[in-house]
């Protein structure tokens, strides 16, 4: 660990998130006080615009006998100050398990710890953005933002169903494909939106193996990133080029590798044939509206057709798109109107199956994991949604999991009966 403070002393303290009979993280370690020490200021690269912490070392500690799965590192200061370093105690084989692949590309991508990210430099402009972003820095804020708004209740939800999980990152899934082999199923979390050309094929071959896949979010899978070497290991810089594609190094030799959304030149590849949705827009603050309230994902939460659930869309969407290419058989269970940037346009949810038999459903909102803890003191920020929402979303979630959970979708459930045209007959 590579800390910089400007207390004299401070301590680490490992929390496992999960369900500990209603407590939702439990104490694993605790380190003794540390001295505190101001480290110098980061290193600039100027060709990419990377903000890089090259600091010493300043502590080390095993994590061998924590159990796999996701950890909040809390620092506290002897000033009482704290922040917080999520890490994913990694698992090595998901056969027959759950695997919850958590995002930290998409972390480091919004990540302005010393003054960039891949959204903006230290002017707060787009033009002056990085073009890529290294994992040796801080993150900004309290260190876990997107984890714990994002990614968090969903991991405490799993952990309560009691079904066999599995724990990594979309990083590892990069590396090595094998936490994916015979895995019941595999959960994408709530914001998980830059995906490496190799994560998305080996995402998309354990579908094709049958297990089943769950994108809790949306925006998934909207832009292709390169990792590569940082200072002194491998895959500790997330590049990602965006609409500065021509400045990619790849961009006349290695085009499948160039850095911009998925669905763009030089090699579009839209994210909808794997995930089922298209990314449309934001912002949006808009109901959720049920369609197919008699599919076996809504069974239990009492909906009819058009039952809406007040701000459950937002502040990102996506929607089936007509045109775009999607697996079949595919299926709307949720079709719900709003307006972004003046425009009128729709969120989808969508289920589909695919010929190995995996069941595939997209929520097309980036509010679902927002929304288990609607109305809670839990944290995240619950934009208006109310008891209600959260009971449809924590149902509808664990009725996913659990079928799931249970091996490739069209053993034990019916396949998605097709209905695209049927709910956008107007063109809409």
């Amino acid at each position: 660990m590579y800390v910089s403070t400007t207390a004299s002393s401070f301590r680490v303290s490992a929390f496992r998130v999960g369900w500990y009979g209603g407590a939702q993280a439990r104490l694993v370690w605790r380190s003794e006080r540390i001295p505190g020490r101001v480290r110098p200021e980061p290193r600039f690269v100027p060709d990419t615009r990377t903000v890089r912490a090259d600091w010493p070392r300043t502590l080390t500690f095993g994590t061998a006998g924590w159990p796999e799965g996701a950890y909040l590192l809390r620092l506290e200061a002897d000033s009482g100050h704290q922040r917080y370093v999520p890490l994913i105690v990694r698992s090595t084989r998901g056969t027959g398990r759950t695997v919850l692949i958590h995002a930290p590309a998409t972390w480091q991508a919004y990540n302005r710890w010393g003054g960039y990210s891949l959204y903006a430099g230290a002017s707060g402009a787009y033009a002056t953005r990085s073009l890529a972003v290294s994992f040796d820095r801080p993150y900004d804020a309290d260190g876990a933002e997107k984890f714990r708004v994002y990614e968090r209740a969903a991991v405490v939800l799993a952990e309560r169903l009691g079904i066999p999980l599995a724990y990594t990152t979309g990083a590892d899934v990069h590396r090595d494909p094998e936490v994916l082999r015979g895995a019941a199923a595999v959960v994408c979390l709530g914001h998980d939106e830059y995906w490496t050309s190799e994560q998305r094929r080996h995402v998309t071959a354990a579908r094709d193996a049958g297990t089943n896949v769950v994108f809790l979010g949306a925006n998934t899978c909207f832009r292709r990133v390169r990792l590569e070497q940082g200072e002194a290991r491998p895959d500790r810089t997330v590049v990602c080029y965006k609409s500065a594609v021509r400045a990619d190094p790849c961009y006349a030799t290695r085009p499948a590798l160039v850095t911009t959304d998925f669905r763009r030149a030089p090699a579009p590849d839209p994210e909808s044939s794997l995930t089922g949705v298209l990314y449309e827009g934001n912002p949006t603050d808009a109901p959720y509206v049920v369609h197919a309230a008699d599919h076996w994902l809504y069974e239990g939460t009492g909906v009819r057709p058009g039952d809406a659930f007040g701000h459950l869309v937002g502040v990102e969407y996506d929607r089936v798109t007509p045109g775009a290419p999607v697996p079949e058989p595919l299926e709307i269970t949720a079709h719900s109107p709003l307006v972004c940037g003046g425009l009128r346009s729709h969120s989808d949810s969508a289920y589909y199956t695919a010929p190995s038999g995996a069941g595939v459903f997209a929520t097309g909102t980036m509010r679902w994991v927002e929304a288990l803890m609607a109305g809670t003191p839990d944290g995240g920020r619950d934009h208006g949604m109310d008891a209600r929402t959260r009971a449809f979303v924590t149902r509808t979630t664990e009725n996913v999991l659990r079928a799931f959970a249970e091996g490739s979708a069209t053993r034990h459930r019916p396949a998605a009966r097709p209905n695209v045209s049927e709910v956008y007959r107007s063109g809409v």
